[in-house]
């Protein structure tokens, strides 16, 4: 290798070296700043479980129900969680909570029947 392509891969590894020394990852916060939500979705009437729900977190973060009617979403950005839990055949819950950071929160929710 010459002289010149050792100066060429040096100048660009240090380049490199000053971007990645610029990165803060300052969008997103620390690990300790999550929390995790977890939870089962049931109807109100017969405390079935309701298998298929949604449940979106602040208009991004979303899970479906299994057969059990649990859930679980991981690395929620801790503080006021704003969610939606929507299933065929029954009206939507619309509702906020807060979640601490670094703990599980349970979120369960009963779904209404819309009337006949």
């Amino acid at each position: 290798m010459s002289m010149r392509n050792v100066a060429r891969s040096l100048f660009a590894a240090g380049i490199l070296a000053l971007a990645l020394s610029a990165c803060d990852n300052g969008d997103l916060p620390p690990a300790t700043k999550f929390a995790s939500v977890k939870g089962q979705v049931t109807d109100a009437t017969t405390h079935a479980p309701v298998a298929n729900a949604t449940v979106i977190i602040d208009t991004v973060l979303t899970a479906t129900t299994d057969a059990q009617g649990n859930f679980t979403i991981a690395q929620v950005p801790s503080g006021t969680i704003d969610y939606v839990v929507r299933a065929q055949g029954y009206k939507d819950v619309n509702s906020s909570s807060n979640a601490e950071p670094g703990k599980p929160f349970e979120l369960n929710v009963a779904l209404q029947q819309p009337p006949p």
